[in-house]
């Protein structure tokens, strides 16, 4: 089938709209009327992806996190970026991107993450984006969501905001944003979390979520690994023709000793 009419059967599930402003989203790199016979499913694309792609003969790679972000200033093999955007144009590998728009959209990443907690009454976090959600769980300890949450992502270890490292505390509410969501805390406070859980929290909004109540849960960037399987199982759904390949190259540029 044509690039253009799988696309549009992913926009019937995960429409390019629902993206928060400015967030490069959609057809990246590639021809719309190429013939697509099989798909690859990542979170990033990175030098190893752009080789996992090529061995594996795909026509198009579907990606969580955009190829390009900002404007290039030029297309060369001087820069590494650039050298992957030229390394899949060579191959005749398409590019198809779907960010923010996947974590807002009903079903999408952030949903798929309070399934796996357990999660219940859930809304929406920031209403203006759409992005987060928060929800209640069966009154629980903090030593014992953090072990959820591991299990869950398959993590040996993650960090947790506290300054009194009571791992007893109960906890009855969590607010969570998939990804670098650090911003969205006070929102989290506001609907009365009693933990938020997301990526990339630094240390300054750390003091700020502690004077104000608020525990964290740090696991990571990374645990957005969960697109892969979520969107190749919607787009076998789709009964197409089309081959969808789960990547199983690991991109995360972080390792724990």
């Amino acid at each position: 089938m044509k690039l253009a009419d799988f696309i549009a059967k992913y926009e019937l599930f995960c429409p390019k709209e629902l993206a928060v402003e400015g967030d490069p989203v959609g057809l990246q790199v590639g021809n719309p009327d190429k013939e697509v016979k099989k798909v690859l499913v990542t979170l990033d694309i990175r030098e190893q992806t752009v080789q996992e792609a090529i061995d594996l003969g795909v026509d198009v790679i579907f990606a969580k996190h955009p190829l390009i972000f900002r404007a290039l200033e030029a297309l060369t093999t001087l820069d590494e970026q650039q050298k992957l955007v030229l390394d899949l144009v060579s191959s005749g590998i398409a590019v198809y991107t779907s960010h923010t728009n996947i974590d807002v959209v009903k079903g999408g990443l952030n949903d798929y993450f309070c399934e796996l907690l357990g999660m219940t009454d859930i809304e929406v976090l920031d209403d203006d984006e759409g992005v987060g959600r928060i929800g209640n769980l069966p009154l629980t300890t903090l030593s014992a969501l953090t072990e959820k949450v591991k299990t869950v992502f398959n993590l040996e270890r993650l960090r947790i905001v506290t300054y009194h490292h009571d791992m007893l505390e109960k906890i009855t509410r969590l607010a969570l944003c998939g990804g670098s969501g650090g911003k969205f805390w006070p929102i989290a406070k506001e609907k009365g979390a009693d933990v938020y859980l997301t990526g990339d929290i630094y240390y300054h909004a750390g003091h700020d979520m502690l004077s104000r109540g608020l525990l964290g849960i740090d696991p990571g960037h990374y645990i957005e690994k969960a697109f892969i399987p979520l969107v190749a199982e919607k787009m076998r759904s789709f009964e197409t023709d089309v081959e969808i390949i789960e990547s199983k190259v690991n991109t995360n540029p972080f390792y724990d000793i």
